[in-house]
C-alpha cells in the first residue's frame, strides 16, 4: 500500500511535490540513528526551526549537527540543499541591468543576502543612465556589523570608472532599521561622493524579506 512506502519510494512513484517538509527531509537525512527513523530526525529538526522552512535554510551546518541522529556529513548535504534552493530562486528572477528604484536593487540581493548569519557590505557599480556596471562584495563581519571602508570602496568604483554607487548591506537581526552607525557611514560616503563627483545613489539594507532604502526614506 502506498501509506506503508518510504518517503524515497513515495517520491518515486508520485512525485516531490507530494511529499510532506519532513519527508523531504527525511530523504536528505538518510538514516536515522538511535531508535530513531530518519523521519523522526526530521521532524526533531523542523522543531528546531519552528516548523519554518525559511528559518531553517538560514542555520549554519553546525545548527543542523545539533541535532541527534544528524552528524556533519549530513549537515552538509542539508545546508547543501538548502543552497541550491536559494540559487534556483534567484536564477528564476529577471536579470535588471536598469537600476530604476529600490526594489530593483533589493531583487538583485536578497537571495544572496536574506539567510546569511553574519553581515556583508556590497557595492553596486553604475554606468551613466544607471545601467549596472559590476557587484563587489567589500567585506564579511561579524554578527552586529562589519567593515566597510571608504578607501577600498571608492578605489574599486573609480578603477572600474563608475558613475554611481549603490551601498547594499544585510542585518542578520531581521530588522532593516538603519542604525547610527549606519547613518554616519552613509553621510561621509555621501560627502566624499560629491567631493569625487562620483555619488552615492542610495543604501540598501536588507533583512529577511524586508528592506530599507536610505533615498526612499530621505536619509540621503
Amino acid at each position: 500500500m502506498e501509506n506503508d512506502l518510504k518517503p524515497r519510494e513515495r517520491m518515486l512513484i508520485q512525485g516531490a511535490g507530494a511529499l510532506k517538509d519532513s519527508e523531504l527531509l527525511a530523504i536528505l537525512i538518510g538514516n536515522g540513528s538511535s531508535g530513531k527513523t530518519a523521519h523522526d530526525v526530521a521532524i526533531d529538526l523542523l522543531d528546531l526551526a519552528g516548523d519554518n522552512l525559511h528559518e531553517l535554510g538560514k542555520l549554519l551546518p553546525e545548527g543542523y549537527a545539533s541535532i541527534s541522529g544528524i552528524g556533519y556529513a549530513r549537515a552538509s548535504v542539508i545546508s547543501a540543499a538548502m543552497e541550491i534552493g536559494r540559487r534556483r530562486m534567484a536564477s528564476m528572477r529577471p536579470v535588471t541591468i536598469q537600476i530604476v528604484s529600490s526594489r530593483d536593487v533589493f531583487l538583485r540581493f536578497v537571495d544572496r543576502l536574506s539567510d546569511l548569519p553574519h553581515e556583508e557590505f556590497w557595492i553596486l557599480l553604475l554606468r551613466r543612465s544607471n545601467h549596472v556596471l559590476a557587484e563587489i562584495k567589500i567585506s564579511s563581519g561579524g554578527v552586529s556589523g562589519t567593515v566597510a571602508d571608504p578607501k577600498i570602496i571608492f578605489g574599486r568604483a573609480l578603477a572600474l570608472r563608475a558613475s554611481a554607487i549603490v551601498l547594499i548591506h544585510n542585518h542578520p537581526s531581521g530588522n532593516p532599521r538603519p542604525s547610527s552607525t549606519d547613518k554616519s557611514l552613509t553621510n561621509n560616503m555621501r560627502e566624499a561622493g560629491i567631493f569625487l563627483d562620483l555619488p552615492v545613489l542610495d543604501h540598501i539594507i536588507v533583512a529577511g524579506k524586508q528592506y530599507v532604502s536610505f533615498a526612499d526614506e530621505g536619509l540621503i
